[in-house]
């Protein structure tokens, strides 16, 4: 039981591990993390009373 405590704790440190360097690297690769620049405008209608 202990030993696929330790194989489940070693895949999220790697699979952690592989998300940052990801981050870090996928730019280079053509992985466009930005976010959309578009402005939105949507009237409001405010019920004061």
């Amino acid at each position: 039981m202990f030993r696929i405590l330790k194989l489940l704790v070693f895949l999220l440190v790697v699979g952690g591990v592989g998300l940052v360097g990801y981050a870090y690297v996928g730019p280079f690769f053509g992985a466009d993390f930005s976010a959309p620049q578009d402005e939105v405008r949507v009237p409001v209608t405010l019920d004061a009373q």
